[in-house]
């Protein structure tokens, strides 16, 4: 076979193709590239050849819209027995087996909480995920990654989690609040003060993090999770060492993270309670 950018005038014909495969995609479907015709520094007219026909190979496969189950897109195997069939000791090494015939056929599964064990993992995978189907679409590299917290989540994991690394640590430390993705846009509550937006909630922490010089925290510690239908619940205590000037004190106390459920089925931080400052 001829490799075309080892012939006289092999680029310029590879670059001349490549034109070709982003009109035809910005014609077809909408794409955006730079000027026509302009060559790329960045890439080789080999590999942009090769990128620019992976894209068309994906959309032709993709609009095709067939779908397959798991279990017959890796082979339909049938040495994986049913979970009971697995005595205790042999678990380990049975999630592991399953795990890394996924991970050939590049299928990869994670998994967020802690507290989900490895025979839980065999068994989901095993009854549940072998018969889920996707789409049909083969391309080199790719791979499908499914996250076993979507399926099942752990709320009193996760919603522990945001309320204090997102939430309670944020607010904390030194560094600027910016990021809010956790917390209701509207009507949020911020110890005493309550009808909040995001960006007054967001003033009122920062103003509180320019009053010092540095903030170290020395301890949050999580005490309760309650998850009710619609709201949600942590609780715990804190100790934080302000630094201002050439003095220093310690701000410490209890603290409270309340979550609301929206139509999503999303949980919203949408009042924060911090003893022991000043907001």
């Amino acid at each position: 076979m001829n490799d075309k950018s080892n012939t006289p005038g092999g680029d310029e014909n590879l670059e001349m193709e490549n034109d070709f495969l982003k009109m035809k995609l910005m014609l077809e479907l909408g794409a955006q590239f730079g000027s026509i015709g302009e060559s790329n520094e960045n890439f080789s007219p080999e590999i942009e050849n090769q990128f620019l026909r992976n894209i068309m190979e994906f959309e032709k496969q993709f609009a095709e819209h067939k779908l397959i189950k798991i279990f017959d897109k890796i082979g339909r195997p049938l040495k994986f027995k049913p979970v009971h069939e697995i005595p205790v000791a042999d678990i380990d090494k049975a999630w592991g087996e399953l795990n890394e015939y996924l991970n050939m056929n590049r299928i990869e599964l994670a998994v967020c909480s802690p507290n989900i064990s490895k025979r839980e993992l065999y068994r989901f995978t095993v009854e549940e995920l072998f018969e889920y189907e996707i789409d049909d679409m083969d391309m080199p590299g790719m791979v499908t990654c499914f996250t076993y917290d979507r399926f099942y989540p752990d709320h009193i994991y996760e919603n522990t989690r945001m309320a204090t690394e997102e939430c309670i640590n944020y607010i904390l430390q030194k560094q600027p609040m910016e990021w809010t993705d956790d917390f209701r846009k509207e009507d949020l509550q911020l110890n005493q003060h309550s009808s909040l937006s995001i960006e007054e909630f967001k003033i009122l922490v920062n103003m509180f993090k320019q009053a010092y010089d540095d903030l170290e925290i020395k301890k949050i510690i999580e005490s309760e999770c309650v998850v009710a239908e619609k709201e949600s619940w942590v609780s715990g205590t804190y100790e934080v060492l302000a630094l201002f000037g050439g003095d220093s004190c310690t701000m410490s106390g209890n603290w409270k993270v309340i979550f609301e459920k929206d139509d999503l089925d999303y949980w919203n931080i949408i009042n924060v309670q911090l003893e022991g400052i000043r907001i």
